[in-house]
């Protein structure tokens, strides 16, 4: 349990808990109660959403990283990974996150918005508030896609180029070799999966928003934060 996949793991799942506590009581709340929320409760909803997502994502791309190192440099493997190491990634990753989110927040809350105030999704999110903002957001909205959207789209890219060169590592090893690596990889990718794509699709292009938008969000507020804990289990 002190190996660095379980220290990884154990802070995606403070992650996922703290994740999915930014929307999903809200969410819920408002199906049995009038769909309403304070300016600040914005403003705190957006900021620790930002913040534990960008946490996740830092997170999976460090445990990529790690089984990078476990499989393609096994002997050195206790080297590169030493427990100094992991705890320098870990806090690089939530600081990282720290800064996107104060970044975010500061850059959405700055503008002025106008009288309506209806925000066309279930949790308050940059997209659908640069719709109600009195200003041109056209700057605003290049620094979002290349705020959220390029990290999303770097860390999946990082994560390819990761298990491409384990897939290149693995031609030369034994069939058995080649099942355990891929078993343990396997969760990891599924989860990676649920998580990036919806990311990328929402962020990676301007504030327009698209009917699709609110369905694809859950996947990355809700049903990944639920697998998570499934998916790793069942590994194990």
């Amino acid at each position: 349990f002190h190996s660095p996949m379980y220290f990884l793991l154990s802070n995606l799942s403070f992650v996922d808990i703290a994740y999915s506590s930014a929307t999903a009581p809200k969410m819920i709340a408002d199906f049995v109660s009038e769909k309403t929320i304070s300016y600040w409760g914005c403003v705190t909803q957006m900021f620790t959403f930002h913040f534990f997502g960008c946490a996740e994502i830092f997170i999976l791309t460090v445990m990529a990283l790690d089984r990078y190192a476990a499989i393609c440099q096994p002997l050195r493997y206790t080297t590169i990974m030493s427990a100094n190491a992991c705890l320098v990634l870990a806090s690089l990753s939530w600081l990282g996150a720290l800064g996107h989110s104060i970044f975010q927040t500061l850059l959405t809350f700055q503008l002025p918005f106008c009288s309506a105030q209806v925000i066309d999704h279930y949790f308050c999110d940059i997209h659908p508030l640069l719709k109600l903002a009195c200003a041109d957001t056209t700057l605003i909205n290049i620094l979002v896609v290349a705020n959220s959207g390029l990290i999303s789209l770097g860390c999946f890219l990082i994560l390819l180029a990761s298990y491409t060169a384990i897939l290149f590592s693995l031609r030369k090893q034994s069939a058995e070799s080649q099942h355990k690596a891929l078993s343990t990889c396997g969760s990891h990718f599924t989860v990676v999966t649920l998580f990036f794509f919806p990311c990328i699709f929402i962020y990676l292009h301007t504030s327009t928003t698209f009917p699709l938008d609110k369905v694809v969000s859950v996947f990355y507020t809700a049903i990944t934060p639920m697998l998570n804990p499934i998916i790793y289990s069942l590994r194990n």
